[in-house]
């Protein structure tokens, strides 16, 4: 019976709330796979695309519940890369093949939008047949508008709930889903090609939750759609709570490429964490696109969102042949491209 409602799923790119629920839990998913496999490969073929993430700073002005980097956990060893170690990071990625680089850090306003301005300039003048992604978030539009003169074409902002009462449970008072709604819509208008995305298995989250953040996306038309199991870090008011589904991260990434088949859809570090091999089977859930680490080795544990990320052996950027093979092994290919959108 479900894979008469899948192929129905796949030929409308929708289906009732009711019917998202159930695949969302769906125990037996392989035609689930399959279809969305089916899919990408109707836009994407058989190409994976990297990202070289380079993790500037894990200052973070915030005080988000979940992450290790907020304001008050004073057990994190803090740091921020100057501009010329983010040009080395840089520099050696391009080497290796990578030709977008990933911006991110924590709401640190010790970068002023001159100097995010300056460093995006920067890294277009060296590197011109490269694309910028920023994933720095909330500013205002003004900030945006900024980045994106100064060469910025994408940024990464993930909505991590589209439910306004389950926001409250994972924010403090201080912020708001309206205003993270606000610079997503913000980013779009300007210009930007926009990503998004939620946490998968959060604390006090429902199904209800999740078909929210489905509709949401929906309504944003984003270009690319970032999830991931929520894991708990020690140092947060959630650090006892359990992990999200890897089944339940799988199915989503399938049921987000048939219904956004255009996206850029990455098999995140946290599926690599919650299971050895969660980047390959996030990969043959639909996903398209993998982000090793560039950042210089000595800082990326410090960069500690969730607890036991991995951050050595093929995380590491520079073992781009390691990662090489482990794409190969669903059938698929990386390629040394910029990784645009096909809409």
């Amino acid at each position: 019976m479900f894979e008469c409602i899948i192929d129905k799923f796949y030929e409308t790119r929708d289906a009732s709330d009711e019917v998202l629920k159930c695949l969302i839990d769906l125990s037996d998913s392989e035609h689930l796979y399959e279809c969305a496999m089916r899919r990408r490969r109707e836009f994407y073929q058989d190409d994976v695309y990297t990202r070289g993430l380079i993790e500037f700073t894990n200052y973070c002005k915030n005080n988000c519940y979940y992450c290790g980097l907020r304001a008050q956990n004073h057990n994190v060893e803090r740091y921020r890369l100057t501009p010329e170690e983010i040009y080395e990071c840089a520099d050696e990625g391009y080497a290796l093949g990578y030709r977008t680089f990933v911006l991110q850090g924590g709401e640190d306003r010790y970068f002023s939008d001159d100097m995010i301005c300056e460093i995006v300039r920067r890294l277009h003048s060296d590197h011109p047949d490269c694309a910028v992604t920023l994933s720095i978030g909330e500013r205002e539009r003004e900030s945006y508008q900024a980045f994106y003169d100064a060469g910025a074409r994408r940024y990464l902002l993930r909505h991590e709930t589209a439910n306004d009462a389950h926001y409250g449970k994972l924010h403090p008072e201080t912020m708001s889903l309206e205003h993270r709604k606000q610079c997503l819509w913000d980013l779009k208008d300007i210009g930007f090609q926009v990503g998004s995305g939620f946490m998968v298995g959060s604390p006090f989250q429902t199904l209800d939750d999740l078909v929210a953040d489905l509709r949401f996306l929906q309504e944003l038309q984003p270009d690319m759609i970032g999830i991931g199991p929520f894991l708990p870090q020690a140092d947060t008011p959630f650090g006892d709570r359990p992990a999200g589904s890897l089944k339940r991260t799988l199915n989503l990434v399938a049921i987000l490429r048939l219904m956004f088949p255009y996206a850029l859809i990455p098999s995140t570090t946290a599926l690599g964490t919650i299971d050895p091999k969660g980047r390959e089977l996030g990969l043959k859930a639909g996903a398209n696109v993998v982000m090793p680490n560039l950042s210089p080795t000595r800082f990326r544990k410090l960069y500690a969102i969730y607890d036991n990320k991995i951050c050595t052996g093929d995380e590491s950027a520079q073992c781009r042949h390691c990662l090489e093979k482990r794409v190969e092994t669903v059938g698929l290919r990386l390629v040394i491209d910029r990784g645009d959108v096909r809409r």
